[in-house]
């Protein structure tokens, strides 16, 4: 991000970062759509949903992290987004704001980006890692799970504790670090079974 004074002199750039905002239930996609139109950089990760009616079937897109969403930004110039109407705080520990990784970022960017299916997962921290090796997702690493048939890659945000289950081939993936793989991808996914959903 580049500065400039009243008079129009160029300031010294800022180093901007990734922070995960905490915003409004089921508004998200408005928080964000205003944000952007402050001119902040946002990231908003969402999946298709169908709902079935009694006379029909309606897909939607929802927010793959239910009442939160991605800005990047400069810390030190962050007064006009948290004064933003349905932004409740910048998530952090405690009270101090942290920085969501970038690779994280980047790969659930990916993911999206490659409108392969997916949807909300509950929080897995290790595993056996694997990496894309073809297809539009090549390049992006995460947990290797088996449901329901198929296998998905977990991608996982840190800072929130939570994950996103993308459906992989599994021709399309090979292990990062075979020598350190100790668990299957079935006994992960009886792990992820037994984890509830009100936790996330």
């Amino acid at each position: 991000m580049i500065l400039f004074s009243e008079k129009g002199k160029k300031l010294e750039s800022c180093k901007t970062h990734w922070y995960a905002l905490q915003v409004w239930s089921r508004k998200e996609s408005y928080v964000s759509s205003h944000l952007k139109g402050l001119g902040y950089e946002c990231f908003l990760p969402t999946y298709r949903v169908q709902r079935k009616w009694s006379d029909r079937v309606k897909e939607s897109e929802r927010p793959l992290f239910p009442g939160y969403l991605f800005s990047r930004f400069d810390f030190l110039n962050r007064r006009g987004l948290v004064m933003t109407p349905g932004v409740i705080q910048i998530v952090g520990n405690g009270k101090v704001p942290l920085p969501v990784a970038d690779p994280e970022i980047e790969r659930l960017q990916m993911a999206v980006s490659s409108e392969a299916p997916r949807q909300p997962w509950p929080y897995l921290a290790a595993g056996e890692r694997v990496r894309v090796i073809y297809g539009s997702l090549k390049g992006l690493e995460g947990i290797l799970i088996h449901f329901k048939g198929s296998h998905r890659v977990v991608l996982s945000i840190s800072l929130l504790q939570r994950s996103v289950a993308v459906e992989i081939d599994q021709a399309w993936i090979a292990a990062v670090e075979p020598a350190k793989i100790h668990t299957t991808g079935r006994e992960f996914s009886d792990k992820a079974a037994r984890i509830p959903v009100s936790s996330y």
